[in-house]
C-alpha cells in the first residue's frame, strides 16, 4: 500500500487566512469597518506568550485592528472580570479571546461565560456550545473547526462515514464530535477509560486524536486507507536531552497504512489561529450586519 497522503495544514491555513485578509479588506473599503480583536493573556506562561504574539500578528496580518490585554499573575478574578466588561462594551472590538490555562485563583468557566456570546470566537461559551450541539449557527471552537477542514481536503464527502475521536476535552473532542455529527458522520467519542481501544479506533473511516499522550496510536490503531486527523501536540525527549514535537499519532508507523494524515507539527496546528481569523471576521459581519 502507498504511504498516506499529508494534509497540509500549514498550506490550508494560510490560503484561509488570505481569504479572511481580502474579506476584510472590503469591509473596511464598502463599510469603514475593522474587525477587532482583543486577546487578554493573565501572568506570564512562555508558550501562552508565544501563542499570544502570534495570535496579535496574525490578527494585523489580515487587516484586524489588534487590542492586547496582559495583567500579572496574580490577577484576582473579579478583576479579568472587569476587563472583560469593559471590552464587551467596546464596540471597536468583535472578538474576545482569553487566553488559557488561566492560573489556579481563577475559574475559567466562569470567565468564559462572562464574555458576550456574540463575541466569543473560542466558541466556549455556553450560549456558543448549546448552538453548537442543537445545530444552530453560532461561532464554534477554533480547533475543531480547523479539523474539519482538514477532513474535507482529504474527503469531500463525510456523509455516513465512521469517525471515532479520542479524546472528550470541551476544547476539541467535544464540539468535534458535534461538528461530525452536523456532517452526518456515525461518531464515536472515545476516552481513557474506552475498552478495546484499538479495535474500536480500528472501525473509523476518520480517526481523530486528541488525547495528549505522545505516539499513542499506532499502526495497529487504523484501518487500512482511513484519514487521520492527530490533534496533539507534545514534547519528547531525545536521548540527547532535546526535545522534538510530536502527536498523539505515530506518524511514521500510521503514514504506512492510512489513506491522509495530518503531521506535527504543521497539521492542526496552523489552522487554529486561522480560524480565529475567521470567527473574528464572522463575529464582525454579524454584529454590524454587513456581508
Amino acid at each position: 500500500m502507498a504511504e498516506a497522503r499529508i494534509i497540509d495544514g500549514k498550506a490550508i491555513a494560510a490560503e484561509l487566512r488570505r481569504r479572511v485578509g481580502e474579506a476584510a479588506n472590503r469591509l473596511r473599503a464598502a463599510h469603514n469597518l475593522l474587525p477587532g480583536l482583543a486577546t487578554i493573556l493573565v501572568g506570564d506562561d512562555p508558550p501562552s506568550l508565544r501563542y499570544v504574539r502570534a495570535k496579535g500578528a496574525a490578527s494585523t496580518a489580515a487587516g484586524f485592528a489588534s487590542f492586547d490585554r496582559r495583567l500579572p499573575g496574580d490577577t484576582a478574578e473579579t478583576t479579568l472580570s472587569d476587563e472583560i466588561a469593559r471590552l464587551n462594551a467596546d464596540d471597536r472590538i468583535d472578538g474576545i479571546l482569553v487566553q488559557l490555562p488561566l492560573p489556579a485563583q481563577i475559574d475559567a468557566p466562569r470567565v468564559m461565560a462572562a464574555i458576550a456570546p456574540e463575541k466569543d470566537v473560542d466558541g466556549f461559551h455556553p450560549v456558543n456550545i448549546g448552538r453548537l450541539w442543537s445545530g444552530v449557527a453560532g461561532l464554534v471552537p477554533c480547533t475543531p473547526q480547523g479539523c474539519m477542514m482538514l477532513l474535507r481536503s482529504a474527503q469531500t464527502d463525510l456523509a455516513g462515514a465512521e469517525a471515532v475521536v479520542f479524546g472528550r476535552s470541551n476544547i476539541v473532542g467535544r464540539p468535534l464530535a458535534a461538528l461530525l455529527l452536523a456532517a452526518n458522520c456515525t461518531v464515536t467519542l472515545a476516552h481513557s477509560l474506552t475498552r478495546n481501544a484499538p479495535e474500536v479506533a480500528r472501525r473509523a473511516d476518520i480517526l481523530v486524536a486528541a488525547v495528549g499522550r505522545p505516539q499513542l496510536v499506532g499502526a495497529d490503531w487504523v484501518k487500512p486507507g482511513a484519514v487521520v486527523i492527530d490533534a496533539g501536540i507534545n514534547g519528547l525527549s531525545r536521548p540527547d536531552g532535546s526535545s522534538r514535537l510530536v502527536g498523539d499519532v505515530d506518524f511514521a508507523a500510521v503514514r504506512e497504512v492510512a489513506g491522509a494524515i495530518t503531521p506535527v507539527p504543521g497539521g492542526v496546528g496552523p489552522m487554529t489561529i486561522a480560524m480565529l481569523l475567521h470567527n473574528t471576521l464572522q463575529a464582525a459581519r454579524a454584529r454590524s450586519g454587513h456581508s
